[in-house]
């Protein structure tokens, strides 16, 4: 018998073979056409567009993303596979995926599995070969909308029917679906790979080390790799806490970690913040930063399309630099509804939103972007060590 498949860095790929139709549908009225790849079925959630050009694995398991389908500008995804090591949580937390190409041989060293395979474990549907540039360009005049991706029904009528009728994010409190169910300890740093070319470790002095809880609102694990690297001890807790619960840790400082979709339902969240203020060192990032100027007394809105991905740039107003950060967020702080008592520190330069806050009085700040960033950039990693200088182990 001939063998139809080939044999690439250690593992076997079967020929591929084509693909059953899969159609993604707009609350608009617009149907996309193309191949299936991962997992067969139907889903719904809102559709938005991520222009990063490298770490889809990052994207995929980031849990901001639950409820999202996601598609990437970027024409091929999937060249070098997915890994053990470049995961943000226990598995993937989008929806859906949307790519213009997908590499079915991926070449890396570090491979141990390709895009299709691992998608499909995780019963999340892909869809390739559709006009990714028209799909942007429309979510971008639009506006980010929900959609339907569906490998079994292909009438459009119907999906599109599917598509008006489906929840949208705004108003859902989608934190309760990616928080942990308990306390836990982190142990680990940043990988080899992940360390920056120019990172310099701050040292505890007298080897004490800080003690950290990290609120988990759907963190990223790069976050606590970084915390660990810059010498802090790190608790997670789940970001249903109290603020009594989380000063019975009696930390040196609390971390509001990154989470999905709309932060004004958050009200528990908000104020077990409002009861941390001035009692402790903060700092969040992303959704942390909007519950946090909450807690503060703004007020959020929601982006038309978000900003979603590695290229952004960013104004720190302290200092006159310019950061190119990684970003994931569809809502942000209105800046006319920030008391005096809190300075703007950050403003992104394509559209003059908020990107970070700090408190005049009290030891708290935010940042709407990613400074742990993985796959990168890598500017703003500086913050963890601003962190770090405000508590006062």
């Amino acid at each position: 018998m001939v063998d139809s498949s080939i044999v690439l860095v250690g593992f076997r790929f079967p020929f591929p073979m084509q693909n059953p139709i899969v159609k993604l549908a707009l609350a608009d009225g617009k149907v996309f056409s193309g191949r299936n790849f991962g997992a067969c079925g139907e889903l719904c959630g809102e559709v938005v567009f991520n222009t990063s050009m490298t770490g889809y694995q990052e994207i995929l398991t980031d849990p901001s993303y639950f409820g999202q389908i996601v598609c990437m500008t970027y024409p091929l995804i999937g060249n070098y596979g997915v890994n053990e090591e470049d995961v943000e949580s226990q598995g993937i937390s989008l929806s859906g995926f949307i790519v213009r190409e997908l590499c079915e041989y991926p070449s890396n060293f570090r491979c141990t599995q390709p895009l299709d395979a691992y998608l499909k474990a995780a019963g999340v549907i892909g869809i390739q070969e559709i006009d990714t540039r028209a799909l942007v360009k429309r979510l971008r005049v639009h506006g980010a909308m929900t959609g339907v991706l569906s490998t079994t029904d292909l009438d459009d009528n119907s999906l599109v029917a599917k598509a008006q009728n489906s929840p949208q994010l705004v108003g859902h409190d989608y934190v309760h679906e990616v928080i942990p169910d308990s306390t836990s300890s982190w142990k680990n740093g940043l990988n080899e790979l992940g360390v920056p070319a120019d990172f310099r470790m701050t040292n505890a002095r007298n080897g004490s080390q800080p003690h950290v809880i990290a609120v988990d609102y759907g963190m990223k694990w790069n976050i606590p790799r970084y915390l660990r690297q810059y010498g802090c001890q790190v608790t997670v807790v789940p970001g249903n806490v109290s603020a009594d619960e989380i000063l019975e840790h009696k930390p040196d400082g609390v971390f509001l970690s990154n989470g999905p979709g709309d932060p004004r339902p958050l009200n528990y969240a908000v104020q077990a913040i409002r009861e941390l203020l001035g009692k402790v060192p903060i700092f969040g990032i992303c959704l942390g930063q909007q519950l946090l100027g909450m807690a503060l007394g703004a007020e959020i809105f929601k982006l038309k399309f978000g900003h979603r991905g590695a290229n952004q740039p960013v104004l720190d107003q302290r200092t006159g630099k310019v950061e190119i950060t990684s970003q994931n967020h569809g809502f942000a702080l209105q800046p006319e509804s920030l008391p005096e008592s809190v300075e703007i520190t950050h403003i992104n330069l394509n559209d003059r939103t908020v990107e970070g806050i700090r408190h005049r009085d009290f030891p708290v700040f935010g940042v709407q972007y990613h400074p742990e960033a993985s796959a990168g950039p890598h500017d703003s990693h500086y913050l963890f060590r601003e962190f770090r200088q405000l508590m006062s182990v």
